[in-house]
C-alpha cells in the first residue's frame, strides 16, 4: 500500500528519476517555461520549490547543496542571481502547472510548469522583435 509515500516513481529507477528531476529542473531554471508531460511536472513542483528555498538562503552551503543536484554550475549561478530574488517576497507556490490536454501522439496528458514570478522581459516571447520607439521630427 502507498500510505504516506509521496513519490511519483515515474516508472523509472531512483537514479534515473533523480536525473530527469535534475534536467528538468535546470530547463526550468534556463528557460523560466518548459513544456512536459503532467506526471513529469507534478513530479518537478515540489523539486523546483525545494532549489529556490535553497536560493533564498544566499549562503554557501546552500550553493553547494543545489550544485550537487543540479551539477551545472552556470545554472546554479542564474538560480542564486536571478530566480530567487523575483522570488523574494513570496512564501511558496514558486511554480504554475497549466493543463494543455492530450498529446497527439501517444494520448498523454501535457503541461506547461513556469515560474509564477518572472520578469516582465522574460514574459514576451523570443520571437517577437523588442518594442522601439521612432523619434518624430
Amino acid at each position: 500500500m502507498r500510505h504516506r509515500r509521496n513519490t511519483t516513481k515515474l516508472k523509472r529507477s531512483a537514479s534515473h528519476r533523480r536525473s530527469l528531476l535534475a534536467n528538468l529542473a535546470c530547463s526550468l531554471i534556463d528557460h523560466g517555461k518548459i513544456k512536459t508531460t503532467l506526471g513529469k511536472a507534478k513530479a518537478l513542483r515540489p523539486v523546483a520549490e525545494k532549489l529556490i528555498t535553497l536560493a533564498k538562503r544566499d549562503d554557501l552551503h546552500s550553493r553547494r547543496l543545489a550544485i550537487a543536484f543540479l551539477h551545472q554550475k552556470e545554472t546554479v549561478k542564474k538560480l542564486f542571481s536571478e530566480v530567487a530574488p523575483a522570488s523574494k517576497d513570496r512564501q511558496g507556490g514558486y511554480c504554475r502547472i497549466t493543463k494543455l490536454g492530450p498529446r497527439t501522439s501517444d494520448a498523454a496528458l501535457m503541461a506547461i510548469i513556469e515560474w509564477v514570478d518572472r520578469s516582465a522581459d522574460a514574459e514576451a516571447s523570443p520571437d517577437e522583435p523588442p518594442e522601439t520607439t521612432v523619434a518624430a521630427e
